[in-house]
C-alpha cells in the first residue's frame, strides 16, 4: 500500500512542476488579447472605426483560429515535441501584435488578427490533452490550474495596459507588451523542449510516431462522439456570450459611464480575478460532482446576472454585476474542456481540443460582429440582452449532453491500459 503511494506520488510531483511553467505560458497567451481588448477603443477613435469595424478585428482573428484549429490539433497527436510547439505559439501569437503598433491602415490590422488567430491555435490542443493525461483522476483540477493561467494574464493585462496608457501611447504600450512572451516562449522551449506525449497509462514511454493518416482514421471515429458535437455545440454560443463582451464592456464603460483608461482596466481586471478565484473551485467541484451539474448552474446564474446588468443601465450597480458575472461565466471553460477530454481516447486529445476551439471560435467569430450590428443600431445596451439569450441556448444543449458516453469512454481507456500493463 505504502509503496504504490509513493510510487503515484512521484509523477504527479513532476506534472505540478511542469503545469505551473505550462500555466504561465497560458497566461501570456491570454496577455496579449486581453490587453488588445483595452486598446481597441483608442485604436478605433484614432483610425476612425464603426462598431461593426472594431467587432470585425476580433470577428477576423476568431475566423483564422476556427479555419486552423482543427489542422493544428491533428498536427499536435501526430506530433511528440510538445515543448516546442508550445514556445512555438506563443512566440507566434505576440509577434502580430508587436507589429500592430506600427500600422495606420484598418486591413493591416486585420491581417495582424488573422496570425494571431493561427498561432493561438497551437497552445490548447498541446497543453490541455497533455496535463489532463497527467491527472487522469484529477482532470478538472489540473485543466482548471492551466485555465488559472488565462484567468490570470486576462486580469493583469488590462490593469497593467491602464496604467501604462497614463504615460504612453497605445502604440508604445504594444510594443512593451511583446517583451514578456519572446522571453516566456525561450524559458519554454529551454526546460520543456524536450517533452513529449506518451501513451496510455506508462509516462515513461515515449509515445509511438503516427503518421497525419493515422491520425485522420480516429479523427473520423471521433466526429462520431455525440457527447463532443454536443460540447462543441454548446461551446458556440458561451464563446459567443465572452467575445461580445470582453469586445463591448471596454466601450460601454467609455462611451457610456465615462471611465477613464485606468478604471476600465480595473474593471476588466476584476471581471478576471473572480474568474480566477472560481476556476479551481470548479474543476474540483465537477471532479466529485460531476461536469453538468457545474456547467448547467454557472451558466443559469450568468444569464440572470446579464439581465441584471441590462436593467441597471448606466448605475453604479452595472460595475458590481460585472464581477459577479466574471464568478460563474468564465469558471465552467475547464470543466467543459475536461469533460470533453472525458470522452475522448487518449491519443486523440490534441484533435479534440482543436475541434472544440474551432467550433467555438465561429461564436467568437460571429458574437462581436452581431453585437456590433445591435448596437449600431438599437444601442450599446442592447447587446446585454442579447448575450443573455446567448447564455441560455449554450445552457439548453449542456442539459442534454449525453453523460453516459463518457463513462464508456472512460471505461474502454482504463480496459485498454490494463491490457497493457
Amino acid at each position: 500500500m505504502t509503496t504504490l503511494a509513493v510510487a503515484t506520488e512521484q509523477p504527479l510531483k513532476r506534472s505540478f512542476l511542469e503545469v505551473w511553467l505550462i500555466t504561465i505560458g497560458h497566461a501570456l497567451t491570454h496577455w496579449y488579447p486581453a490587453t488588445f481588448y483595452l486598446l481597441l477603443p483608442l485604436i478605433g477613435n484614432e483610425l476612425g472605426l464603426s462598431y461593426v469595424q472594431i467587432g470585425s478585428i476580433l470577428t477576423c482573428q476568431a475566423t483564422a483560429g476556427a479555419l486552423s484549429n482543427i489542422p493544428g490539433g491533428l498536427i499536435v497527436d501526430s506530433v511528440g515535441r510538445k515543448g516546442v510547439l508550445m514556445g512555438l505559439s506563443l512566440f507566434w501569437i505576440g509577434a502580430p501584435y508587436l507589429f500592430m503598433g506600427f500600422t495606420h491602415e484598418y486591413w493591416t490590422l486585420l491581417s495582424c488578427a488573422a496570425l494571431v488567430g493561427m498561432g493561438n491555435n497551437l497552445w490548447h490542443p498541446t497543453a490541455i490533452p497533455l496535463l489532463a493525461q497527467h491527472f487522469p483522476d484529477r482532470r478538472g483540477l489540473a485543466v482548471s490550474i492551466h485555465g488559472m493561467g488565462g484567468n490570470v494574464g486576462d486580469a493583469l493585462a488590462p490593469l497593467a495596459a491602464g496604467a501604462l496608457l497614463a504615460y504612453l501611447s497605445w502604440r508604445e504600450v504594444v510594443i512593451v507588451n511583446v517583451l514578456p512572451g519572446i522571453v516566456m516562449s525561450c524559458v519554454i522551449l529551454l526546460v520543456l523542449g524536450r517533452m513529449q506525449a506518451h501513451d496510455g497509462a506508462d509516462e515513461g514511454k515515449p509515445r509511438a510516431k503516427r503518421t497525419i493518416g493515422d491520425v485522420l482514421r480516429n479523427f473520423r471515429v471521433l466526429l462520431r462522439n455525440r457527447t463532443l458535437l454536443m460540447i462543441c455545440t454548446s461551446s458556440i454560443f458561451r464563446s459567443m456570450t465572452q467575445s461580445s463582451l470582453m469586445t463591448f464592456l471596454p466601450i460601454f464603460l467609455a462611451t457610456q459611464l465615462g471611465y477613464p483608461p485606468f478604471w476600465i482596466g480595473a474593471v476588466m481586471a476584476g471581471l478576471q480575478v473572480a474568474g480566477f478565484a472560481a476556476t479551481p473551485i470548479a474543476g474540483h467541484l465537477s471532479d466529485s460532482m460531476g461536469r453538468r451539474q457545474i456547467i448547467v448552474s454557472a451558466m443559469t446564474t450568468s444569464c440572470v446576472i446579464l439581465l441584471f446588468m441590462a436593467f441597471a443601465g448606466n448605475s453604479p450597480w452595472f460595475v458590481l454585476f460585472v464581477s459577479f458575472l466574471g464568478f460563474f461565466l468564465f469558471a465552467i471553460r475547464a470543466v467543459m474542456q475536461a469533460w470533453l477530454l472525458d470522452a475522448t481516447p487518449p491519443d486523440m486529445g490534441g484533435s479534440s481540443i482543436g475541434v472544440l476551439f474551432a467550433i467555438q471560435a465561429v461564436g467568437s467569430a460571429s458574437g462581436p460582429i452581431i453585437s456590433g450590428t445591435l448596437a449600431d443600431r438599437y444601442g450599446l445596451m442592447t447587446v446585454f440582452y442579447f448575450l443573455a439569450f446567448t447564455i441560455i441556448v449554450a445552457n439548453f444543449f449542456i442539459f442534454f449532453t449525453p453523460i453516459g458516453e463518457q463513462h464508456r469512454f472512460a471505461q474502454a481507456t482504463d480496459e485498454r491500459n490494463s491490457g497493457s500493463e
